[in-house]
């Protein structure tokens, strides 16, 4: 199997123009999307007048909390990252990975807060993982430049030991030129496609999908039907198509978008978690028939550096053979 990416021969590293045209393709569609003031979700398109009303919404909320000088214990709280450390059993987990090692980061937005980097690299420093992925959303301001968000993202990545791949997808936030962006920092962008994971003879399927929060289109829900056989893992931004990936077999979930509501009441309990579908998967550890799920409360903030009752994490999760899923 070549190990060249759709990314790299599109940027044409190694040539292949025929290999290289379905994300052409994806690309220019993606890029069409990006323009439009809608969102092309999994339940159909709609209007992005929310998501318009939600910016100035919340700055008056920012305002706010200045205001009454609750909004640096918020920064604190959004400092305040833990490494959340899973063990996820299957009965039908290939022998050979039972242990396997997945470091998941999601939502990472160091565009917003900068300062979450060291926190993070703390976290981070000197862990050995088989995997690493990474649930989209890399990015977070629209008017600031990829490097704002891609470089520090690097600079952390750099102080983990990862004995196999990188993969990661693309989040609602994340424009289409990203994936190239992300190539360049060691990363296989996985766009609503499949990869194979090989040791020892056996596999495990990951099938990354592009945003299906904004910008779905059927290829997404095509690369789950057609993803080889195996155990197979979902990499999507959001949980919005969790009912499909279970549909089509898959025994893992990983995703983010939620932040876990990030700004949230007592107890945890999301005020907005921006799902459309599947909202029963706002945090945590979840199931939808035969398939377990992880929505990460991300690593990063939304546009106000700000979390309540709901803290950022990395996850780290250990696959075990047989069993139920703990945590």
């Amino acid at each position: 199997m070549s190990m060249v990416s759709p990314v790299q021969e599109w940027l044409g590293h190694l040539g292949g123009d025929e290999a290289a045209r379905p994300f052409q393709s994806w690309y220019e569609q993606r890029r069409w999307m990006e323009r439009q003031r809608a969102h092309f979700g999994a339940d159909g398109v709609r209007s992005d007048w929310s998501s318009r009303l939600m910016a100035p919404a919340l700055t008056v909320f920012g305002r706010g909390a200045g205001l009454l000088g609750f909004y640096g214990t918020g920064v604190r709280n959004a400092l305040d990252l833990r490494l959340e450390a899973l063990t996820l059993s299957f009965s039908d987990l290939p022998p050979a990975f039972d242990g396997y090692r997945i470091l998941h980061l999601s939502d990472t937005h160091l565009d917003n807060l900068p300062e979450l980097a060291a926190v993070a690299t703390n976290l981070t420093a000197g862990i050995e993982v088989d995997l690493l992925v990474l649930t989209g959303d890399v990015h977070a301001n629209h008017h600031a430049a990829i490097a704002a968000s891609v470089d520090p993202l690097g600079n952390l990545l750099d102080t983990i030991r990862v004995r196999q791949r990188r993969l990661a997808v693309l989040g609602n936030h994340d424009p289409a030129d990203m994936a190239a962006a992300l190539e360049k920092t060691g990363f296989d962008v996985l766009v609503n496609r499949s990869t194979v994971l090989e040791k020892h003879g056996q596999r495990l399927i990951v099938t990354g999908l592009d945003d299906v929060h904004r910008f779905f289109t059927p290829e997404a829900l095509r690369a789950f039907k057609e993803a080889p056989d195996g155990f197979r893992i979902a990499l999507v931004h959001s949980a919005e198509v969790a009912d499909h990936a279970a549909t089509a077999g898959y025994a893992l979930y990983l995703c983010g978008h939620t932040h876990g509501g990030q700004i949230c009441l007592p107890g945890g309990r999301a005020i907005l978690t921006g799902l459309r579908r599947c909202r029963f998967a706002s945090a945590g550890l979840w199931r939808q028939g035969n398939m377990i799920g992880y929505t990460s409360r991300g690593l990063g903030v939304g546009q106000l550096p700000l979390r309540f009752n709901s803290r950022g994490e990395i996850t780290l999760i250990t696959l075990a053979r047989s069993g139920k899923a703990s945590s």
